[in-house]
C-alpha cells in the first residue's frame, strides 16, 4: 500500500489504479484520483512553474519583457520581475506535483534534441518524488509555428487572413501540432481570435482581421488542425482584448454588451463548436470596469453553463497577480487567486504566484470552499487522462520518443509556409508595371528599410525576434532570405539589381535618403520596401506592447518614398508590416504590394509576385486607412459610422476596402439567383453566382457574400461578410458558387439582450470585396421573431460546380 511519503515508482508491480484504467472514461478516472489527493496535492496541479525564470531573471511569453511596470505603490520595477516575483525553485514549486510546465522550448535557443532531454528531466523529477507520480502538461506558444530554435516561422495571423484559406490553415496548423506533440509537448497557446477594432493596437498582427466570420472560420480551422495531432488548443484572448481605449496594450475596454456579443464573442463560440478546443486563455483588460480574470459572469455563466465548455481555463502570464497589482481590485495575491478561482480560472500560469501555498490556506481557513479547487481540478485532471498523461504506461522517455532526429524545420513544413505565404500577397494598386517581366538588362533599384531584412517577415512570437535578439551569434535559426536576397534569385528575370537602405524602420536619421534617391534615378524601376519589424513591448513598431500613435508609417519611411516617387522613375510600393498604413497620400506610386509579415517563405513569396511567376490572390483581412487617423476602425460600422458626407467634415473611407484584392487576371462575377424571395426566420435560401475569369492567366479569386439588413430594432452594419470561397479557374473558364445561407446568419442581438432573428427584408451582395459587389439582390425573413443561441447555425456552407 502506498504512503504518503512513498513516490509513484515505488508502487510498480501493484494492482493498477483506477486513475490508469484507460477502459474508464477520462472524467471517471480524474474523479477517482481526485478522491485520493490531499489538498496539497490537488492545489499544486492548479499551478505552474517556469524553470530557469526566477525573479529578476529573464522572461519571455504572454505579457512578457516590458520595461516598466507601475505597482501599487507607485513605483516603477521591471516587468519580468513581476510575473515571477515570489516564484520558487522547481523542486520546491513540485514538491505536491505540478499541473503545467512553461515553455521548455521556447524561453532559449535549445536543440530537439536538448529540449527533450530537459522535458525528460523535468517529467521525471515530478513523477519519482511526489505520491502519485503525475505527469505535467507541457505548454508552448505556436502562434507563428512552433517557438521553438529552429523550428519553421509560418506567415503572421493576419497573413493567413489574408489567404480567406481555411483548409490551408488548418494544414499549417496540423504541422505545428505534429512537431509539438513528437518531442513532448501538450498544449499550444492559440489561436489568436481576438477581432480588431483599431489598426494602432500592437497586436493586430496576431489578430485573423477585423471580421468575426472570417475570424471564426479561420480560428476553427486552426483548432482543428493543432488539436488533430492532440494538442491542446488555447483559444485567446477571452475577451475583448483588442478592443482596448486608444488601442493601447492592457488598456481598459468600454464595449457595451451587444457590441461584445455580436462581435467579439462569435470567433470564441465558433472555435468550440466547429474547432474542438479544449483550453481557453482569459484576457489581460478589464470590461466596463470589471477584470476579466476575475469575471464569473464569463467563464462560469456563459463559458461553461451557457455554451457547455468542459475544457480548462488557464490564466494569461501573471493575469491573476494583476488584479492585486494592476487592476487593484483585489487585496493581495492570496485575495487575487481565491478571486480568480471562483470566477473559473482553473491553472495559474506561468508560474505560480497566487495559487499554491496561499490557496491551501484560504481553503483552510474558510476563505474559499475546496469545492470550488475540486471543480477546477476536475477539469485538469480529464485533460491529463485525454493526454494520456494518466496511463499506466506512460513515462517521460516515451513522450518524446516521436522526436528523436526530429527536423523542425521540415521540406514539408516549408512548402505549407511558401503556399501561405504566396496565397496572402495582396496586390492593392497597379498601373501596369507589374508583373516585372525580363527585359534584358533592365535595372531595378531596391530600397528601403525592410528589403533586406529577413526578420520584417516575422511576427513578434516568431522564435527569431521573439527570444534570439539575446543571442544574436545564433542567427535566425532557420533560413530566412529577405527580399533583396530573393529577387536576385528569381529565376529567369536576367535584373541588374541594385540597393540602398534608405533609412531605418522607426528611426529618424533620413542621411541615407539622397543615396536611395540617386539609386532611384539611374534605375528603369524602384521596388520600395518598408513597413515595420516587429518586437515586444516597445522594441519594435509592431507586436504586443508595440502600440502606434497613428497610422503614418514609422519613422521617416514615408518621407523617403514620397522621394522616391518624386524621382519620376516607377516605384513599386511593397509594405511588409503586422498592420495596415495610411498609404492615402503615397498614390503616386506605379504599384502597391501588401504583405502582413509573410513569415520565413516571404521573400520568395513576393519577389514571385513581382516577378509574375505567382498570381497574386490575396485579400484585405483589414482595411488600408487613406489618413493617419485612422477613421473608422473596421469596415464593420452601421450607418453613422460611415461617410456622413457634411455632417462631419471627418470622411472615414479607406483608400482600400476590406475584402480587397487585385490579380494578374480578372474576374467577373454575376447571374445571381436566390432560390426564394421569401424565407421563413428559421429557414434558409441558397444563393448563387457564376465567376468568370476573363483573363488570360490561371488565377484564384476570393468569392464573398455581405448581407445588410435594411430595418432592424437596434443599428446594424452597412454589411457584413457571411460567406466566401477561394475558386481557383483556368483562363476563360467559369463555376457556379452556391452559399447555403441558413436564416441564423442573420441574427443580431436585440434590445432586450438575447440573440434574435427578426422578420423584414435582408438586402444581398455578392462580389471580390466588401464594396466590388456587382450581384445585388434581397430576401424577406418571414414568420415570427426567433430567439437563437450557442446551438445555432453559424457557418455558411459552399458549393462549387464548374460551368460548361
Amino acid at each position: 500500500m502506498t504512503t504518503l511519503d512513498q513516490p509513484a515508482a515505488a508502487t510498480t508491480g501493484a494492482r493498477p489504479r483506477p486513475w490508469h484504467d484507460t477502459s474508464l472514461p477520462p472524467a471517471a478516472r480524474a474523479e477517482a484520483l481526485l478522491a485520493e489527493m490531499t489538498l496539497e496535492e490537488k492545489v499544486a496541479q492548479l499551478g505552474s512553474r517556469w524553470v530557469g525564470n526566477s525573479h529578476g531573471g529573464d522572461h519571455e511569453g504572454e505579457g512578457a519583457v516590458a520595461p516598466a511596470e507601475v505597482t501599487g505603490t507607485g513605483n516603477v520595477a521591471p516587468l519580468q520581475d513581476v510575473f515571477s516575483a515570489g516564484a520558487v525553485d522547481f523542486e520546491e514549486a513540485s514538491r505536491h506535483g505540478l499541473g503545467h510546465l512553461t515553455r521548455v522550448f521556447g524561453s532559449r535557443p535549445v536543440s530537439v534534441e536538448e529540449g527533450r532531454a530537459e522535458v525528460v528531466r523535468l517529467q521525471r523529477s515530478i513523477v519519482e518524488r511526489t505520491r502519485l507520480g503525475i505527469p505535467a502538461i507541457v505548454h508552448e506558444e505556436c502562434l507563428t509555428g512552433f517557438t521553438a530554435f529552429g523550428a519553421t516561422v509560418y506567415p503572421a495571423a493576419l497573413a493567413w487572413a489574408a489567404t480567406f484559406d481555411p483548409e490551408l490553415v488548418e494544414r499549417m496548423s496540423a504541422a505545428i501540432g505534429a512537431d509539438m506533440r513528437a518531442v513532448g509537448v501538450h498544449q499550444g497557446l492559440s489561436p489568436v481570435l481576438d477581432v480588431v477594432r483599431d489598426y494602432r493596437w500592437g497586436r493586430v498582427e496576431e489578430t485573423m482581421g477585423e471580421d468575426p466570420h472570417l475570424v471564426s472560420t479561420l480560428g476553427a480551422a486552426y483548432v482543428r488542425g493543432l488539436e488533430s495531432a492532440d494538442v491542446v488548443a488555447t483559444l485567446k484572448h477571452f475577451a475583448g482584448y483588442s478592443a482596448s481605449r486608444a488601442a493601447r496594450n492592457h488598456g481598459p475596454v468600454s464595449m457595451g454588451p451587444r457590441e461584445f456579443a455580436d462581435v467579439v464573442l462569435p470567433p470564441f463560440e465558433a472555435a468550440l463548436r466547429h474547432g474542438g478546443a479544449r483550453s481557453v486563455m482569459n484576457s489581460y483588460t478589464d470590461v466596463d470596469g470589471v477584470p476579466v480574470a476575475s469575471d464569473e459572469r464569463l467563464f462560469t455563466e456563459l463559458l461553461r453553463e451557457r455554451w457547455g465548455f468542459t475544457g480548462t481555463v488557464v490564466s494569461d502570464y501573471s493575469a491573476i497577480a494583476f488584479l492585486a497589482s494592476m487592476h487593484r481590485t483585489a487585496a493581495d495575491e492570496t485575495d487575487a487567486g481565491v478571486q480568480a478561482l471562483r470566477a473559473g480560472i482553473d491553472v495559474e500560469l506561468p508560474d505560480t504566484l497566487c495559487f499554491g501555498d496561499r490557496l491551501v490556506a484560504a481553503v483552510r481557513e474558510g476563505v474559499v470552499e475546496e469545492a470550488y479547487v475540486d471543480r477546477a481540478l476536475r477539469r485538469l485532471l480529464t485533460q491529463k487522462a485525454e493526454l494520456g498523461l494518466l496511463d499506466a504506461g506512460w513515462t517521460p522517455e516515451g513522450s518524446v520518443a516521436a522526436g528523436e532526429g526530429r527536423d523542425l524545420d521540415s521540406a514539408g513544413n516549408r512548402a505549407v509556409a511558401r503556399e501561405l505565404a504566396e496565397r496572402s500577397v495582396v496586390l492593392l494598386a497597379n498601373d501596369g508595371t507589374l508583373p516585372l517581366a525580363p527585359a534584358g538588362s533592365r535595372r531595378v533599384a531596391v530600397v528601403g528599410p525592410c528589403a533586406d531584412d529577413p526578420n520584417t517577415f516575422m511576427g513578434c512570437y516568431a522564435f527569431p525576434n521573439h527570444v534570439l535578439p539575446r543571442f544574436p551569434e545564433l542567427g535566425l535559426g532557420v533560413q530566412v532570405p529577405s527580399l533583396l536576397d530573393a529577387l536576385r534569385a528569381e529565376p529567369g528575370t536576367g535584373w541588374e539589381v541594385v540597393h540602398e537602405r534608405g533609412c531605418d524602420v522607426r528611426e529618424p536619421d533620413a542621411s541615407g535618403v539622397p543615396a536611395a534617391v540617386e539609386a532611384a534615378r539611374g534605375a528603369d524601376v524602384v521596388v520600395a520596401v518598408v513597413g515595420d519589424r516587429a518586437g515586444m513591448f516597445g522594441a519594435g513598431t509592431s507586436g504586443e506592447g508595440c502600440d502606434a500613435d497613428d497610422l503614418r508609417l514609422p519613422g521617416v519611411q514615408e518621407d523617403l518614398v514620397r522621394q522616391l516617387i518624386a524621382t519620376g522613375t516607377p516605384v513599386v510600393l511593397v509594405v511588409v508590416s503586422g498592420r495596415p498604413y495610411a498609404l492615402g497620400g503615397l498614390t503616386g506610386a506605379a504599384a502597391l504590394v501588401q504583405s502582413f509579415m509573410p513569415g520565413e517563405e516571404g521573400g520568395s513569396a513576393i519577389a514571385g509576385v513581382l516577378s509574375g511567376r505567382v498570381n497574386p490572390s490575396g485579400k484585405l483581412p483589414v482595411q488600408v486607412p487613406a489618413t493617419h487617423g485612422g477613421q473608422p476602425g473596421t469596415y464593420l460600422q452601421p450607418p453613422l459610422g460611415a461617410d456622413s458626407q457634411g455632417i462631419s467634415n471627418l470622411d472615414p473611407t479607406p483608400l482600400f476596402p476590406f475584402g480587397h484584392g487585385l490579380s494578374y487576371t480578372s474576374f467577373a462575377v454575376g447571374d445571381l439567383e436566390l432560390s426564394s424571395t421569401e424565407v421563413p426566420t428559421d429557414g434558409s435560401v441558397e444563393v448563387s453566382v457564376t465567376v468568370r475569369n476573363t483573363g488570360e492567366r490561371d488565377g484564384e479569386e476570393v468569392v464573398q457574400l455581405y448581407l445588410h439588413d435594411v430595418l432592424a430594432q437596434v443599428t446594424r452594419p452597412v454589411r457584413e461578410l457571411t460567406g466566401f470561397t477561394r475558386v481557383r479557374l483556368e483562363a476563360g473558364a467559369s463555376a457556379r458558387v452556391t452559399f447555403e445561407l441558413h436564416a441564423d446568419r442573420t441574427s443580431f442581438t436585440g434590445r432586450r439582450g438575447e440573440r434574435v432573428v427578426e422578420p423584414g427584408e435582408v438586402e444581398v451582395m455578392v462580389g471580390s470585396s466588401s464594396t466590388d459587389t456587382p450581384c445585388t439582390g434581397s430576401f424577406t425573413l418571414t414568420g415570427p421573431l426567433r430567439t437563437v443561441g450557442f446551438d445555432r447555425v453559424t457557418t455558411t456552407p459552399v458549393r462549387v460546380a464548374a460551368v460548361g
